[in-house]
């Protein structure tokens, strides 16, 4: 082993961890890379969501170890493979809403407690309009739930915490690496009191279940009821604002514990570890190459300067190496953007180019094995311009094919919704500075961390060998068959006077609402 390396590895050496989501796509990786980097680390504890150890064991088998990502690792252990997980990697039942985290068997928690000197917080609901209670449940209070366990550990050296870079909302130009107050909002016009949101929640629901109402329009409800609230503050969505108030906590309630954000942008399948191009499902943008290939989709709205991804072992990288860096680091408060935004961007429209070159030279075959033929996709640069679209190409033709229409509106609205949803990270102008990840990259060169083996620079990635030769070959390998994008196959059709006059008067500053509005009146 190389004297560069030695130095991660002898700080791995008899580390304890706790890790939460360990389920989730970049926890995995990180998990991974710590068993095949250090095999004589101590332990790592992963908290699931389970009722019990043996769910939890379950669910560590077949969720995570399991996986191609550890093919590596089981073929470097053969048949000790078991037997070394066994004593390293520890599957813990609980819930990180619950104050306790639900660990609920005594012995078990109080060996954590004495052992743990590492908190790798990266559990999550990613849902961008998921139920104001539960995204406030986990994002927000589950991630001080998990500090105030941390700080009742005896060896407890750090807090790491992975959130998003998108927790700026959608600022334009250039945005630093700084942290929240507690009572930050977006809008700076109010004030936003964590507390009482918590409590506005709880009111809402006990509302809710007086008036007797179904579970189904209960979650439905907290959905809008999350989306208004994250509105007013000025978030795009009850993800970021979540996940904004729980890097808020953490913040002030951290004490004298060092705590690490990391916030990456989008994160896509790994560049080089274990190996190129492992991912689970069909992530964030990735929806679009899948439904571009299967020719369902010609044209997607976005801001051609978009940038868009970051592998995912980047990612992991720069979480082990802020490890090694602010372990033991007097109660420092540091985040890090792990981005591509400001040093080399993928842009939309160069990933639109590198899907039609893909989809050109393999071709997707459908169910009769007939390959699909592509044409070039079609940027559309503003919401409006996309909404307008779907409109004439699809809704108004189907005026006079009422059964057809009554059948296929639901799609078409399903697909305006998401477009809605996206509109934040399509259209965004922002760049995300990494001037502290710039430091982190010369501190671990000053102690002699090989950068080559904890790579997260983005400037060493050439994007049209990723995209052609990594990603997308990837991504087609573990994609599902669903996809965002509904198949819809109708002629263009000419507007009608009347429909033209009805554009000319919708206001161009809401331009995006009134379209959806009109869209919706052929219910």
């Amino acid at each position: 082993m190389n004297m560069e390396l030695d130095n991660v590895v002898k700080f791995l050496q008899g580390k304890t961890i706790l890790v939460t989501g360990a389920t989730g796509f970049l926890a995995k990786v990180f998990v991974e890379k710590i068993l095949r980097l250090q095999p004589n680390v101590n332990k790592l504890y992963l908290l699931l969501r389970a009722a019990d150890t043996n769910s939890a064991t379950k669910r560590l088998n077949g969720e995570i170890i399991s996986t191609e990502l550890f093919r590596i690792l089981r073929d470097r252990w053969g048949s000790e493979f078991d037997l070394f997980l066994s004593t390293k990697v520890i599957a813990v039942p609980g819930d990180i809403s619950s104050e306790s985290l639900g660990l609920n068997e005594s012995k078990l928690r109080e060996h954590m407690l004495r052992e743990i000197e590492i908190v790798v917080h990266v559990a999550a609901t990613t849902g961008f309009n998921e139920s104001y209670d539960v995204a406030l449940a986990i994002n927000t209070f589950g991630a001080l739930n998990v500090l105030s366990f941390a700080k009742k550990c005896d060896k407890i050296k750090l807090f790491l915490h992975t959130s998003t870079a998108y927790v700026c909302g959608e600022q334009a130009g250039i945005i630093l690496e700084k942290p929240f107050s507690v009572d930050d909002t977006l809008l700076k016009t109010c004030k936003l009191d964590i507390i009482e949101e918590k409590r506005i929640v709880e009111e809402k629901l006990d509302e809710l279940r007086f008036q007797h109402a179904p579970n189904e329009v209960i979650k439905s409800e907290m959905k809008e009821f999350g989306l208004k609230r994250a509105k007013l503050y000025g978030w795009p969505n009850t993800y970021v604002f979540t996940k904004a108030m729980g890097e808020m906590l953490l913040g002030n309630f951290k004490g004298d514990l060092p705590l690490v954000i990391i916030r990456p942008t989008m994160i896509a399948s790994t560049y080089k570890e274990p190996f190129p191009g492992w991912i689970e499902g069909v992530r964030t943008i990735d929806s679009v190459i899948v439904s571009y290939g299967k020719g369902k989709l010609t044209c997607f709205p976005g801001y051609p300067n978009s940038a868009l991804d970051i592998p995912a072992d980047m990612v992991v990288n720069a979480m082990v190496v802020a490890m090694v860096v602010h372990t033991n680091d007097q109660s420092c408060q540091t985040i890090y953007h792990v981005s591509s935004s400001l040093q080399n961007p993928l842009k939309l429209r160069y990933f639109s180019k590198f899907m039609h070159r893909y989809f050109t030279e393999n071709p997707w075959s459908n169910r009769n094995r007939q390959r699909v033929k592509v044409r070039k996709g079609t940027v559309l640069s503003t919401i409006s311009g996309y909404f307008l679209y779907m409109w004439t190409k699809y809704v108004f033709p189907l005026k006079d094919f009422r059964q057809v229409y009554m059948d296929l509106n639901r799609k078409i609205k399903f697909a305006m919704r998401l477009a809605e949803f996206y509109k934040p990270y399509a259209f965004f102008k922002g760049i995300f500075s990494d001037k502290n990840l710039d430091k982190l990259r010369m501190v671990a060169q000053e102690r002699g961390i090989d950068m080559g083996v904890f790579d997260f620079d983005s400037k060493s990635i050439d994007w049209e060998d990723y995209m052609i030769n990594i990603h997308i070959p990837g991504l087609l390998r573990h994609a599902t068959s669903s996809c965002f994008c509904p198949t819809i196959r109708f002629s263009p059709s000419s507007l009608t006077a009347n429909i033209k006059k009805a554009i000319a008067r919708i206001d161009s500053s809401d331009s995006m609402n009134a379209i959806f509005q009109l869209l919706t009146r052929y219910h």
